[in-house]
């Protein structure tokens, strides 16, 4: 920020005035992929073409039982036909959620593009081999902090996480394998349906979804 570009006040901020003007180009039937996922493709390589930051993070909404939803963002780290992939702590709440409720949506919401993919079905554990095959991938500290994190429980105060972190680092020095918490590990969402959503001029927005049918997908127009 400019040295004289002054913060406005909470009160200043209006958000019933604050508005973007969508670009007018559209999103038209003949442009899509045959299936989704290819479309997911095309789009996703778009949104990191143009810059940008984590176009692979997405909001993961979930809901218990009782149908009580919550959401977070969580970063994507694989997709193909089988569905969407991510992990995390089978003891986090959104693994509990869907242990007790499979269906999950996922929201790619890349604004500065004026686009959102919307994805929605069910989810599934990905296997052991699988998962331990990414978390090989994953950077040293953030293969402890895979360990370190109770997630989604309650803490008494930062200093218990970091004590957590620094007696794992002592016990797998870096440099040494790390094995995979037995506690952790992938969730595939198997789309039953995928919207993708163009910003439009006058927020007549084209919003194309596929639906899954017994054989291939079915497109639909939806109203903005």
């Amino acid at each position: 920020m400019l040295q004289d570009e002054r913060v406005p006040e909470a009160d200043e901020l209006d958000p019933a005035a604050m508005r973007v003007h969508y670009r007018s180009r559209g999103l038209a039937e003949a442009d899509l992929a045959p299936g989704p996922y290819e479309q997911f493709r095309r789009w996703f390589a778009q949104a990191a073409a143009g810059g940008l930051y984590e176009p692979n993070a997405m909001v993961v909404s979930t809901a218990d039982a009782a149908g009580r939803p919550s959401s977070r963002t969580v970063l994507l780290k694989g997709y193909d036909e089988r569905g969407f992939v991510f992990y995390t702590n089978y003891t986090s709440r959104k693994a509990a959620e869907l242990a007790a409720n499979p269906h999950v949506s996922l929201l790619f919401p890349w604004h500065s593009i004026a686009r959102q993919v919307i994805v929605t079905g069910a989810a599934d554990r990905v296997g052991r081999d699988e998962t331990a095959a990414y978390f090989r991938t994953r950077p040293y500290g953030s293969q402890l902090g895979a360990w370190a994190s109770h997630q989604s429980a309650v803490a008494a105060d930062r200093s218990e996480l970091d004590a957590s972190y620094a007696e794992l680092a002592a016990r797998y020095p870096e440099g040494r394998p790390v094995p995979v918490p037995p506690g952790w590990g992938g969730f595939r969402v198997r789309a039953e349906a995928v919207e993708f959503w163009q910003g439009r001029e006058n927020r007549l927005h084209d919003r194309l979804r596929y639906v899954r049918e017994e054989e291939g997908w079915r497109v639909e127009r939806l109203w903005p």
